[in-house]
């Protein structure tokens, strides 16, 4: 496999205003997944429970996930209900049921610790250390996400953590509450002197910001009519971004950049549907002119020669 992801795997009940969905299959590791696995292999690692269909099984075998690395625990599946009804880029939680989720450790198999790509997608960040640690050699590149209860009560895990990532994936929200900064470069500056090379944060339907050691790059947002379900956007921009460096190997600025670009193709197609019912179901070709779309929508040409821009002399 090329990219290995440690996370949660959750059946979801949704209410935005296109509708509502009662336990619907989500969790980070599941649109992580999902996303990447078009561009190249991927396995997972997580915890299910007795209750969790054998359909969902399935669908992520269609997909050539492996999924030897997820465990089948005595309990029911992780759960969570929320809704985006005041604001389509914040969920407000109604419940979370961790069940078998509270007591996950991960447990990686020799394939698993030979990865070159690793992704830790949002859990206790004490265990996406360990899963760090239990690599057999460190990968080519460590990404991971994290959010606002892991900031407010294991800072300190947190903190060591970012500072062995090579990219950290962060909200606005989160990155403001973890460096107490409002300006977001400035933020992100903050960020970036913690340890990772490459910090994205993610804007909901403003796109996402990339900033690298040495340069910056703003993907924006697909222009879409309507958003359904925004609930794993952010995951599968990660599992875009994430596989296109692995599918490509390039991470220069060039690769980081197109990287943003498919990440956020990915997510464009998350949101049109609840759950993973759109993206777990594209074509190539579909992919393909989104992927397109974005390259027009942010082309334009310098003007000819050297005269520069027509500024009056003042």
């Amino acid at each position: 496999m090329k990219i290995l992801v440690v996370g949660s795997v959750a059946y979801d009940s949704v209410e935005t205003p296109e509708g509502k969905r009662d336990a619907q299959l989500g969790g980070s590791a599941s649109y992580f997944s999902v996303s990447a696995s078009y561009f190249t292999e991927v396995g997972m690692v997580g915890v299910i429970g007795k209750d969790f269909q054998e359909s969902d099984l399935r669908m992520y075998e269609s997909h050539g996930i492996d999924i030897s690395g997820l465990e089948r625990a005595d309990g029911e599946t992780f759960r969570w209900a929320g809704d985006y009804l005041k604001d389509i880029n914040t969920a407000v939680t109604h419940e979370t049921q961790l069940n078998v989720f509270a007591k996950f450790s991960p447990s990686l198999s020799d394939a698993h610790k030979a990865a070159p790509y690793l992704f830790l997608a949002n859990i206790d960040p004490t265990l996406q250390l360990k899963v760090l640690g239990d690599m057999s050699s460190r990968p080519k590149i460590v990404a991971c996400d994290t959010m606002n209860l892991w900031i407010d009560i294991s800072r300190s895990a947190l903190t060591e953590l970012i500072g062995k990532v090579d990219i950290l994936t962060i909200n606005e929200g989160e990155a403001r509450q973890f460096t107490d900064q409002h300006h977001l470069p400035t933020a992100a500056g903050r960020l970036l002197k913690s340890g990772p090379s490459t910090v994205v944060i993610k804007r909901g339907e403003y796109g996402a910001a990339l900033f690298n050691e040495s340069f910056n790059f703003a993907a924006p947002a697909y222009p879409l009519a309507s958003v359904v379900d925004p609930t794993g956007a952010g995951d599968s921009f990660a599992g875009g971004f994430m596989g296109c460096i692995a599918a490509t190997g390039d991470a220069s600025e060039e690769g980081l950049r197109r990287a943003a670009i498919v990440g956020s193709t990915m997510a464009s197609f998350a949101v049109e549907a609840f759950g993973l019912d759109r993206i777990s179901n594209l074509t190539g070709a579909e992919i393909e002119q989104r992927y397109q779309a974005f390259v027009d929508l942010t082309r334009f040409q310098t003007l000819a020669g050297n005269n520069g821009l027509p500024l009056l002399e003042k």
